[in-house]
């Protein structure tokens, strides 16, 4: 519960709260600790590169080439959105497969895409003869 007093001559206002009901400004709002860990900032429209949620990708020997792929994606009004950046994606990748020591878990998910893909492929043409058989 809550309540406001006026000193008599009206220019001092004491106010009381309950601890739940205030707010400290030590303590960030919910929203104010998301905004703070999101990459992009709709109401300022900047990137933060430092964000943890990026996780490092914006560093060096990549992090240009990541930068160019996600702020085209980000800003991109194509639809679907990002379909105008392909190619950024695809010279990301060209960089993390020339630097493997420092993206090896991007290029391992890569390759296990590429992998199912190989399989599936296989599996369609080994079906394919069978029915010719």
């Amino acid at each position: 519960m809550s309540y406001t007093r006026e000193e008599e001559d009206g220019k001092d206002v004491i106010m009381f709260m309950e601890p739940s009901e205030a707010t400290t400004p030590d303590k960030p709002s919910s929203s104010d600790s998301k905004d703070q860990s999101a990459a992009f900032n709709p109401e300022t429209g900047e990137i933060n590169w430092d964000c943890p949620c990026l996780g490092g990708m914006a560093q060096p020997p990549c992090g240009d080439a990541f930068k160019e792929a996600f702020s085209c994606f980000v800003f991109s009004t194509a639809e679907p959105k990002g379909v105008d950046c392909v190619e950024k994606f695809k010279a990301m990748q060209d960089c993390f497969r020339a630097h493997p020591e420092v993206y090896a878990d991007q290029l391992d998910n890569d390759d296990d895409e590429d992998d199912d893909e190989v399989k599936d492929e296989g599996k369609d043409k080994d079906e394919g003869s069978e029915k010719n058989v």
